[in-house]
């Protein structure tokens, strides 16, 4: 899938990122939702393209002619936005934020993930050891990933609102 981002009512947009997850087929990361979500909600649009393997080049440059954003640069757009926040929130208890940037990015970004929307870390430990095998679960990690609990609850009452 590729992303076309341009401009949509945010009303729509909300309406249409609750639908989001439901609607996506395969071929769509899952991982990435909350990126098109954050998208609709800032009154962009999102544009999902299927095609055959042998027309994605051509299917891309399209999308990138019509100037359209990639994943990449959303999701750094995105962190962008909640940088200085999550700085400041972390910073509280004198903890290096520079350090730990890395790991509690992923961390909070794996909150985020459909399947485990809503779920304590501890209730999913087990496979965030599976899914992140080979990189340390540590306490920035695990910071990170309640932030984004807190994050995507947030966001889930600003929908029903």
């Amino acid at each position: 899938g590729a992303a076309l981002l341009g401009t949509l009512g945010a009303a729509a947009g909300a309406a249409v990122g609750n639908q989001l997850e439901e609607q996506l087929g395969e071929g769509v990361p899952h991982e990435d939702i909350f990126l098109y979500e954050d998208a609709l909600r800032q009154g962009r649009s999102v544009v999902v393209a299927y095609v055959d393997d042998d027309r994605a080049n051509e299917a891309r440059d399209v999308i990138e002619n019509a100037g359209a954003a990639d994943v990449e640069a959303l999701r750094e757009e995105w962190w962008a936005g909640l940088r200085d926040d999550e700085r400041t929130y972390y910073h509280r208890d004198g903890r290096d934020f520079d350090r730990d940037e890395v790991t509690y990015r992923r961390g909070f970004q794996a909150a985020l993930h459909p399947r485990r929307r809503g779920k304590g870390y501890t209730d999913v430990e087990d496979e965030l050891r599976t899914s992140y095998s080979g990189i340390a679960l540590d306490s920035g990690f695990r910071e990170g990933y309640e932030r984004g609990l807190t994050y995507q609850s947030r966001n889930q009452e600003r929908r029903t609102d």
